[in-house]
């Protein structure tokens, strides 16, 4: 038997049994060593902030929005059973999945991507918002010497903040949350507050920044990414509002100055990319990076799982306090 995190309404935590089968031809089972929380998605699902009706995207996922429905993407775990189709994968394997917060699992190894040896779990971990930030450069057409503009440094917007540095672009990090501010000029950006925005006209000579990547998830700040882009900047939105209303100024600034919003989903690449990428090459490029970047140290808090509620009341009532949060396993 398996213990897994289930929300049966919003703001509550059950953890449930569930038994585990064999493997089948084309699965593996897995043992959780650790797990990450979304402070993005999975808490807009922990808060009931989500439209009921809309479709769950991952077949590990169960249940439904409207509750009750087990929900979670992060884990990294050791292998210990193969399917009879599966060569890429052994037992003993270190392997990130998209699978909810579970003791143990059985998972499509279509969901489940190894890890090379030498990978710490709690870097590994970080893969998913890595996959999704790196998805974010793709959209962005970045280029050398731009200014970009990010807002907000929870965990996808300070991977985006040193994919950015890393492409060669002055970053200036847009952040309330002290220790957020702290790790992003760690992570080499000019980390302000959002009542200090006149520093992006100061920084590019009164020009507005170049690109503004919307990480925080909160709707206010795609207007002040919208005042802060120079003509024709280009805005991209990577934050998902749930059921959370975005209302926008769009008879100034971007009319005249044909700005561009678009949206980046982890789930599509730029079709301008198509003969040159896909899902599987940008999945090897975030795995190949898990050594490069500051991600072990973004951890803030590590809650053993039987504790999970805590977890979650943290990240509701505290998230300032946090950059991320995760789930441990005997």
């Amino acid at each position: 038997m398996a213990t897994a995190v289930w929300f049966p309404r919003a703001r509550a935590v059950e953890l449930r049994e569930e038994r585990v089968q064999d493997p089948g031809p084309d699965e593996i089972r897995v043992r959780a060593l650790v797990s990450a929380l979304s402070h993005g998605t999975e808490r807009l699902v922990y808060r009931g902030e989500v439209d009921r009706d809309l479709a769950l995207d991952l077949p590990t996922l169960a249940g439904g929005y409207g509750f009750p429905v087990k929900f979670g993407y992060a884990s990294v775990g050791r292998v210990t059973a193969v399917g009879a189709d599966i060569k890429a994968v052994r037992e003993g394997d270190l392997v990130f999945a998209l699978h909810p917060h579970q003791t143990e699992y059985v998972v499509s190894a279509a969901l489940a991507h190894r890890l090379p040896d030498d990978t710490r779990p709690d870097a590994g971990v970080f893969l998913a918002n890595l996959d999704t930030a790196f998805n974010v450069t793709l959209d962005a057409r970045t280029r050398p010497d731009e200014t970009a503009v990010v807002f907000g440094q929870g965990v996808v917007g300070l991977l985006v903040t040193q994919l950015l540095r890393r492409a060669g672009l002055r970053v200036i990090a847009v952040e309330p949350a002290p220790i957020r501010r702290a790790m992003s000029g760690r992570c080499g950006a000019v980390a302000i507050t959002p009542v200090q925005m006149d520093v992006v006209r100061e920084m590019t000579g009164g020009r507005g920044a170049d690109l503004a990547v919307e990480a925080s998830g909160n709707p206010n700040a795609l207007q002040q990414a919208i005042d802060a882009v120079a003509v024709e900047g280009r805005i991209i939105v990577c934050s998902w509002y749930g059921e959370k209303r975005v209302s926008l100024d769009l008879g100034g600034n971007f009319h005249r100055g044909r700005l561009t919003i678009r949206s980046s989903q982890v789930g599509g690449i730029d079709p301008a990319l198509a003969p040159r990428w896909d899902r599987g090459r940008r999945l090897a490029a975030a795995t190949d990076l898990l050594d490069d970047l500051v991600l072990a140290d973004l951890i803030t808090h590590r809650i053993p799982f039987q504790r999970a509620a805590e977890a979650y009341k943290l990240l509701d009532e505290r998230a300032d306090e946090t950059i991320q949060v995760v789930l441990t396993y005997d």
